[in-house]
């Protein structure tokens, strides 16, 4: 029987091969006293994130969040997931791994809020070959100060190292958000109609979109990343391409404080104007906007010259200066711009829609060669 059988190292003769030496999870790979060192270094970070909702300690194996204690009578959960793309390779690169964090937790927030819902909390996945402390400590107290911006608190996360799945020195992202919104106030409204006023807000450049075309003209135009950026001397242009994307949190709530008139809020990421502003449209409307309405900022400008990138593909791929679209009635502008202390500038308009395409909005852009090319 198993139990009474002999133990290996009993069975063999003086003669025998050395036994085969104690094997560890460190000598696999994976530093257990290292992770532990990590969540007691993050461990102050964490807890500097903590607002009205927030239950429990740190360390448990869930984190928990009442909705009630935050102020809601009659909330709708709103979550949101997403990384930070092949940016997370310019991190790397440029040892921007201090704000790299603030980018993951702007990509679901501001996802969150297009619904009109307050983030309330964030959960992270930090994912590498080999626990390097100082760097996961600065990725991490990016997501803690990203957290601080949006107002929500940092409640959980997971740190997995995982020898051979990653390259030496990468590691790999996700984020995690949960927001709330009272049930009648969920965005976009039913009242959005023709004749709405569209309102766009600054991006703080690229955000965490467009970085595997950013990185082939970086590497095709041979541009050196510790150089000044050829459109801003006064940074290099690792700095400027890594410039840590904008969160309208608090903003935003309050605009919608501030008038009745906000109908929709849409997070412009991935396909631009062009693409996002159409989700938040019911059918049988568009909207049309002025491409002259604002400048094209200097980076886009680079990489539609330099990089030789068409307007139109510009604009379907990055967020060419504008983060954020509020869709609000004409009355209400005046009231939002303040809220978004005088940055934002009206763009457009909503306009009624093909009634042979009734289910399809677009988002039109107008004077677009002319504007950028010029």
């Amino acid at each position: 029987m198993f139990l009474t059988r002999p133990r290996w190292d009993e069975t063999k003769s003086s003669t025998s091969e050395p036994a085969i030496p104690s094997r560890t999870y460190k000598s696999a790979g994976v530093d257990i006293a290292a992770g532990n060192a990590l969540v007691s270094a993050i461990k102050p970070l964490v807890e500097a994130t903590a607002r009205p909702g927030v239950m429990g300690s740190f360390g448990g194996f869930g984190g928990l969040f009442d909705p009630a204690k935050a102020g809601y009578r009659d909330p709708v959960l709103v979550s949101g997931t997403d990384g930070v793309g092949t940016k997370l390779l310019l991190a790397l690169a440029t040892g921007h791994h201090d704000t790299i964090g603030i980018d993951l937790v702007g990509m679901c927030a501001n996802d969150v809020l297009a619904q009109g819902a307050e983030p309330l909390f964030f959960l992270d996945y930090f994912a590498c070959g080999k626990l390097e402390g100082d760097t996961a400590a600065a990725v991490v107290a990016g997501i803690a100060e990203g957290c601080r911006q949006a107002g929500c608190a940092l409640i959980g996360g997971e740190t997995a190292e995982m020898p051979g799945m990653y390259a030496p020195g990468h590691y790999d992202l996700a984020g995690f958000c949960v927001g709330a919104v009272e049930r009648d106030s969920i965005l976009p409204r039913s009242d959005l109609c023709a004749g709405d006023v569209v309102l766009g807000v600054p991006s703080s450049g690229a955000h965490a979109n467009g970085y595997s075309l950013i990185r082939r003209i970086v590497d095709e135009e041979e541009a050196d990343l510790a150089a000044p950026a050829p459109f801003d001397s006064s940074v290099t242009l690792g700095d400027a391409l890594m410039a840590p994307t904008r969160l309208y949190i608090k903003e935003a709530l309050a605009a919608i404080k501030a008038s009745d008139g906000v109908r929709a809020f849409a997070h412009i990421t991935g396909g631009g104007l062009l693409e996002n502003v159409p989700r938040v449209l019911p059918a049988g409307l568009n909207v049309d906007i002025d491409a002259n309405a604002w400048a094209l900022p200097p980076l886009f400008k680079w990489l539609l010259e330099q990089g030789n990138v068409a307007p139109l593909e510009l604009c379907r791929t990055f967020n060419c200066g504008i983060g954020l679209v509020v869709v609000a009635s004409p009355d209400a502008a005046p009231a939002i711009i303040d809220a978004f202390n005088g940055e934002a500038i009206e763009i457009g308009v909503v306009t009624p829609g093909d009634a042979s395409k009734a289910d399809e909005p677009v988002c039109r852009m107008d004077g677009l060669e002319a504007a950028w090319r010029g």
